[in-house]
């Protein structure tokens, strides 16, 4: 197998990472990879506590993905023996736990799921409860020898619920323990996370360690906003995008992030190089630029990975169709006249809600920002989501749709 340079390597491996332990180490496994021809072991685990993947989960299956790209050797773990504990990870309490049947069914629709993403014939499959289900009682006695309480509680999610008289199962003392113990099992070169994951990673270390292996890099990933841009994507939450979301809902949801998620979405869930991301938004930033250009691009390649060229498409004519509320948006006869003067703007900019009381579309800043959290404004066809927009004194004329029959025309004066 012939690898590329270690510096290309790491050039795709970092984009998007918060943290690599260490990335001296993973320079000097790479170059070893790339001295004997044999690609490194990567692995990431995943609890199939729920049936569906979203985007969320996406931005580590992209790092494997990019590993596979490079030649090395990805390995899919399904926990079907820690799914049935649950991760306590991030938890204010003890969580629900899952039958065998359960999870098992969920781990069907996974399989399927992460192969749009990651290629099937450089992917092995593997389920944890193969060498879980096989130890004895001594073994796990052994196990829980190789990490204190004093290490488990200095967990900040551990520590907050100890501080707050909540439980913790000793089952969930455990789970870090499991889930490191599954690096030692598959030998594992590089284990991939999301950053609250942090604690369960660096125990796979350390077990390795304590099983004479040689310790695993840690490349920890973001936690992806969800369509809220505040909250970490979550389906409890209701700010996903599943991918098995139908084509039009898929584009109409990415359609209603902010402006500033729309980058970070770009960076992390496409393949668009970093240069030419920060291009778009300096010319956003400059006025060359409409973000919904760039939004609608965003929109229409993420469709397009999961639901293909012509579904990606098609929605983009539904969303044109049922947000333009029968209004042609290049007929400005259609939209009343507002008049703005350059005084209104602090430096060339103005804040979105204090627009919409400059143009008698809202009654306060109060009205603006409930109108904008319902969805129904709308500035040149897309779906205003961010309270915090502010908008260029580039942007000469400006149209917006507020509601179902309010149709506004921003004239920027000298």
């Amino acid at each position: 197998m012939e690898f590329k340079s270690v510096k290309e390597q790491l050039e795709l491996i970092k984009r998007g990472a918060v943290e690599i332990i260490s990335e001296e180490e993973l320079s000097e496994k790479l170059e070893s990879a790339k001295k004997t021809g044999k690609p490194l072991l990567i692995k990431a685990g995943f609890d199939p506590s729920a049936p569906d993947i979203h985007l969320g989960h996406t931005v580590v299956l992209r790092k494997l993905r990019h590993f596979q790209q490079l030649g090395h050797q990805v390995i899919f773990l399904i926990g079907d023996f820690t799914g049935m504990i649950g991760d306590p990870t991030g938890k204010s309490e003890a969580r629900k736990r899952l039958t065998k049947k359960q999870v098992l069914e969920n781990a069907r629709t996974y399989q399927s799921q992460f192969l749009k993403i990651l290629s099937a014939t450089k992917t092995k499959i593997v389920f944890n409860s193969h060498w879980f289900e096989k130890m004895s009682p001594e073994d796990f006695l052994e196990l829980t020898s190789h990490l204190t309480v004093a290490q488990i509680l200095a967990r900040d999610d551990f520590k907050k619920r100890y501080t707050q008289g909540k439980d913790i199962s000793v089952l969930e003392f455990i789970y870090p323990l499991l889930q490191g113990y599954d690096s030692v099992k598959l030998k594992a070169d590089v284990e991939l996370g999301g950053t609250d994951q942090k604690f369960n990673l660096l125990v796979g270390r350390q077990l390795q360690r304590d099983f004479n292996q040689t310790e695993q890099i840690v490349i920890m990933m973001p936690l992806l906003e969800g369509l809220d841009g505040v909250q970490k994507m979550s389906k409890s939450l209701d700010n996903h995008v599943g991918i098995n979301d139908v084509p039009e809902e898929m584009f109409a949801k990415i359609m209603s992030i902010s402006d500033e998620l729309m980058f970070r979405y770009y960076e992390l869930l496409t393949d668009t190089p970093l240069a030419e991301i920060k291009k778009m938004k300096d010319d956003i930033g400059s006025g060359k630029l409409h973000p919904k250009q760039c939004k609608e691009s965003l929109a229409r390649g993420i469709t397009e990975q999961y639901h293909g060229a012509s579904a990606a498409q098609k929605a983009k004519d539904v969303f044109s169709s049922r947000f333009s509320g029968g209004t042609d948006w290049g007929n400005i006869d259609n939209f009343k006249r507002a008049e703005l003067k350059k005084t209104h703007f602090k430096d060339n900019k103005i804040w979105i809600c204090k627009l919409l009381v400059l143009t008698g579309a809202a009654k306060s800043n109060s009205d603006a920002r409930r109108l904008i959290a319902q969805k129904a404004v709308m500035l040149n066809g897309e779906i205003v989501g961010d309270l915090n927009l502010e908008l260029p004194l580039a942007a000469k004329q400006m149209l917006f749709k507020v509601g179902k029959k309010q149709f506004f025309r921003v004239v920027v004066n000298e």
